[in-house]
């Protein structure tokens, strides 16, 4: 079986549940997949609401979270994590773990199909002042600007921005094929099916919808986020089965 998930936002103190409750709700999906059937997990972004490594400290936010993720790995399952918007900032704790980080999107030939994921930020196209944030985000200088602040600093600013941010832009609808996203995928299936290599689905997060939808021949699915309660993910079974929970 492999698993992908994205957007827990783990310490996000908005929305109806506070953030222990989401930490456990989601410590205890990882905690379920310790079983010899779970061969990988892929963490398509935001798994953190604020996710920034220096040198020598790390987050202790959710810290069961990474407990029952090195319990995984421990027991053999590859871990691949493709960051978000949120945790841009993975420099070295979680690759020293072994887990395999990786930028998006990522093609996979798995159980016969083969997947296009990521999660879903900024391809095929995004609004000038997103744009512009990403390319902070991703700023060397930028980051060792930040880096030159006291942790305690920089984890504050960090979270009352996430918080402020969440409140202020609310929840967000999947526009379907006026969705940029659903347009770059359109184009990467056509692309794939003239090469001879078609693209039998693409996994994605980040718009805190869920979606099931077709796309120039293929199948586009967008992973709920877990800010509102319940667990969501999608499921790949060794016949080639995609389900979405």
């Amino acid at each position: 079986m492999i698993y992908f998930v994205a957007d827990i936002h783990l310490g996000l103190k908005a929305g109806p549940e506070g953030p222990a409750e989401r930490e456990e709700r989601f410590a205890s999906w990882l905690r379920s997949l310790l079983k010899p059937d779970t061969e990988e997990i892929w963490l398509l972004g935001d798994i953190w609401d604020f996710w920034y490594e220096y040198r020598d400290v790390m987050p202790r936010e959710a810290i069961r979270v990474t407990a029952a993720l090195i319990d995984l790995l421990d027991s053999g399952v590859k871990i691949h994590y493709i960051p978000g918007n949120h945790d841009v900032w993975l420099y070295s704790f979680w690759q020293e773990l072994g887990v395999d980080v990786r930028p998006q999107p990522q093609t996979l030939e798995v159980a016969g199909k083969r997947l296009v994921v990521g999660h879903g930020d900024g391809l095929g196209g995004a609004k000038w002042g997103y744009r512009m944030m990403l390319r902070i985000f991703h700023s060397k200088v930028c980051q060792a600007l930040f880096s030159a602040l006291h942790p305690w600093l920089g984890y504050r600013f960090g979270t009352d921005w996430s918080n402020s941010n969440r409140r202020k832009h609310g929840g967000y609808r999947f526009r379907g094929e006026q969705e940029p996203l659903w347009r770059w995928c359109g184009a990467e299936a056509e692309k794939a099916a003239a090469a001879g290599t078609p693209v039998d689905c693409f996994i994605f997060g980040h718009f805190h919808d869920a979606v099931d939808m077709p796309v120039s021949g293929s199948r586009l699915i967008v992973l709920k986020d877990w800010i509102g309660g319940g667990v969501h993910f999608a499921a790949l079974s060794p016949d080639g089965t995609l389900s979405v929970c």
